[in-house]
């Protein structure tokens, strides 16, 4: 075990600041760079102007963005928090300096080299390193995650799709002719800092978008091992995910099956929550948490199950997960930086 140095790209923005936050409260990594994303116009500022909650906590500049600059850090791991393509481009190049890279964008999320031109904008150079990336889903990946050097955090929906789908797909629960459909819905720190009219306070409200096209369905179809379509929504709220998961089941599939599943695959996992029958998650009680809140419910005369899931999109997410896969990656408790002490010694007694 070793205490990694640790620089930050993107800490301009939503996700950047939080893993910034985060490890303001971890006794075991240290923050040794901050850069920002690497888009044009950017210009250099102090890490408590952008982000003022960190004023006291955290000192230091948010520099330009260049591997040249984020070596001379000295960095054992950087967390990408950066545009798909600026990732694609930096990450081979940190990889080579034999830096651990976490990068939470989707440059390294798909395995298939063919899928990034038509969802994703661009053509991807990397296919060796698609084929290296761990996905980073620390409570479904855990082993390949602590020995890759390129770990691709999940995007914030399949956080939330994926691990309660997985398990139920792997044990064979689903009917496999029917596909699983997911509505969800995401505050609006899920569109990034950028603004936006759709995203601003007086315009923002509950609606559909990217139906039948949004690129993180792919994700959640080769991660989840099923078939999924996939329709999110933008809530009038800053963060969190809830999400309603409707599954066709094999004959016979009942809801203590379902339960006794997904309580075995997370049994020893602090972070997913599955909560007891008539009892469904909010966004509220995951708000700026590691925890993954899920609620599920069987038909009484149908074969279909409805599934509700919640998490902070920023948190287990986006930086809250990566922080998951720090720990993991160098041999560090897996709850460190995520959990207050009180809360580590519940869930050390629980997991």
């Amino acid at each position: 075990m070793i205490m990694p140095r640790v620089s930050i790209v993107g800490a301009t923005g939503y996700a950047g600041g939080e893993i910034a936050a985060i490890l303001c409260g971890h006794r075991q990594a240290e923050i040794v760079g901050l850069f920002g994303s690497g888009r044009r116009g950017e210009e250099p500022a102090a890490i408590e102007d952008l982000h003022p909650r960190l004023r006291g906590r955290l000192a230091g500049r948010i520099e330009a963005a260049s591997v040249e600059a984020i070596l001379a850090t000295r960095p054992d791991a950087v967390f990408l928090a950066t545009p798909h393509e600026a990732s694609h481009e930096l990450a081979p190049r940190l990889l080579a300096a034999g830096v651990v890279v976490l990068d939470l964008s989707a440059a390294f999320r798909l395995p298939d080299p063919q899928q990034y031109p038509s969802h994703y904008g661009f053509a991807h150079a990397h296919p060796d390193l698609l084929a290296r990336a761990a996905y980073g889903l620390a409570e479904l990946n855990a082993e390949a995650i602590a020995a890759s050097d390129l770990i691709a955090v999940p995007g914030c929906y399949p956080t939330s799709v994926i691990l309660p789908l997985r398990p139920l797909a792997d044990a064979g629960l689903l009917d496999p002719r029917a596909p699983v459909i997911v509505d969800a819905t995401s505050g609006t720190s899920g569109a990034g800092r950028t603004p936006s009219p759709r995203t601003v306070f007086s315009e923002v409200s509950l609606q559909a978008y990217g139906v039948m096209s949004h690129r993180h369905e792919p994700e959640m179809a080769v991660h989840g091992g099923a078939e999924v379509i996939f329709v999110p929504h933008l809530g009038a709220y800053d963060r969190g995910i809830l999400s309603t998961i409707h599954l066709s089941l094999r004959d016979g599939t009942t809801e203590r099956e379902m339960r006794e599943t997904l309580a075995a695959a997370y049994a020893d996992c602090p972070f997913v929550r599955l909560l007891p029958s008539g009892r469904w998650p909010s966004v509220r009680d995951v708000e700026r948490t590691n925890f993954c809140d899920v609620g599920l419910s069987v038909h009484p005369r149908r074969p279909h199950a409805v599934i509700s899931s919640a998490i902070d999109n920023l948190v287990k997410g986006a930086a809250g997960q990566a922080v998951q896969c720090l720990n993991l990656r160098f041999g560090l408790p897996l709850v460190e930086g995520l959990l207050a002490e009180g809360e580590r010694e519940v869930a050390c007694r629980t997991s």
